[in-house]
């Protein structure tokens, strides 16, 4: 179970708890944060998160190819789900990464900054 995020805290339920997320929501929620995780940085899960961190030092022709390559790296335990397409738009040295997935026959976005 993922509990609901806003602004780096967890979202109340108004009557004492945290508010759950389910469906679709959950699934986002992992999503984002097997994104957003370094892979490699939990000594102990060395093989969750992506190396998206690393698209700002390759040469702006590969970075496309190498986005669509980290984020299905990322995503690949993610049992029912698969990667539609991945859009990346820089701006200057950043950008950001919008990823269409399909889960279960029902179509899902998650976009982040890079």
């Amino acid at each position: 179970m993922e509990w609901k995020l806003s602004r780096g805290d967890y979202v109340p339920d108004g009557a004492g708890g945290l508010t759950a997320l389910s469906g679709g929501e959950e699934l986002l929620a992992r999503v984002l944060f097997r994104l957003t995780a370094r892979r490699g940085a939990l000594p102990f899960l060395p093989e969750l998160g992506s190396r998206l961190y690393l698209l700002g030092r390759e040469r702006p022709s590969a970075r496309q190819a190498l986005a669509v390559q980290y984020v299905t790296e990322a995503l690949r335990e993610e049992e029912g789900l698969s990667v539609q397409r991945v859009e990346l738009a820089e701006d200057g040295e950043a950008g950001w990464l919008t990823v269409y997935l399909d889960w279960r026959g029902e179509e899902l976005t998650a976009r982040l900054r890079v």
